[in-house]
């Protein structure tokens, strides 16, 4: 029998099924947490890591460097040097759960730092021999979840929220909101590098990455942070591939955003 099997086993006998569900009937506690990691390829998977010996975990490759946020609101602790996880940041929750990222390169917050969820804690890290790198043989980071017991948990298992941001009701009322602009930040952490919070109040480093985007949608002006109407033009292209039809007058109105949000509203940015 292989160890899989056994310890597939042996979540069954104490009661904890490999999709996460109790067999006391309840489903495996969802938190206040999503995944800030699902526009990243997964290159190894929970049950990956024990059926190699590993206590759990999900690595998702990403460059040397890139933010990493909070998955929920808690309180930061910093441990350098993590044995072979390397440099490790810990967030408390409020439930007593605690999230952790391995191998990074950087932290950015202080011990005892409160954030919210999207916040971002630290830069990712892992190359093989790198300081903070521990035994990662290449970039990545580490998350796994951990019980107010002390067991380590999949956190795919306990996602709330259904596992990612709202959607935007900018599609049907035209009106921008938080959430949209949440949605936004998210979009521009996954592929334009803003490394701000989630927060749904943008701001110059929100209007930078956008702008960053932009340039595949005919900006050509400066990423200052202060969008003009060249911006909102190429927003109001990237509208008209979601539906948008009106001019292209850098004016955004009602039916510029409901495009946009259409985009937006898209799974890949949850």
């Amino acid at each position: 029998m292989s160890r899989r099997t056994l310890l597939r086993g042996s979540a069954a006998t104490f009661g904890l099924a490999a999709g996460g569900v109790l067999f006391s009937g309840s489903p495996a506690q969802a938190l206040d947490i999503y995944n800030p990691f699902s526009g990243y390829p997964m290159t190894d998977g929970w049950w990956e890591h024990i059926n190699r010996g590993s206590l759990g975990g999900i690595d998702y490759a990403m460059g040397v460097g890139t933010a990493l946020p909070a998955a929920g609101a808690g309180v930061v602790t910093n441990i350098p040097y993590n044995g072979t996880g390397g440099h490790t940041v810990t967030i408390t929750h409020g439930d007593g759960y605690r999230t952790q990222y391995m191998h990074l390169s950087e932290f950015r917050l202080s011990d005892g730092t409160s954030v919210d969820r999207g916040a971002i804690v630290g830069y990712s890290g892992g190359a093989a021999g790198a300081p903070g790198s521990g035994s990662s043989t290449g970039p990545h980071v580490h998350w796994h979840l951990i019980t107010p017991g002390g067991t380590r948990v999949n956190p795919l298992d306990h996602l709330g929220g259904g596992g990612g941001l709202p959607k935007t009701t900018t599609e049907q009322d035209g009106v921008p909101g938080p959430v949209m602009w949440k949605r936004t930040q998210n979009w521009l952490r996954i592929e334009s590098g803003y490394t701000g919070p989630i927060d749904g109040a943008p701001g110059p480093h929100t209007y930078a990455a956008l702008q960053r985007n932009m340039r595949g949608w005919g900006y050509t002006g400066p990423i200052d942070g202060a969008p003009g109407p060249r911006t909102w033009a190429a927003v109001q292209r990237l509208a008209a591939a979601h539906g948008y039809t009106g001019p292209i007058d850098g004016v955004m109105g009602p039916n510029s955003w409901r495009g946009f949000s259409r985009f937006i509203n898209q799974d890949r940015w949850d």
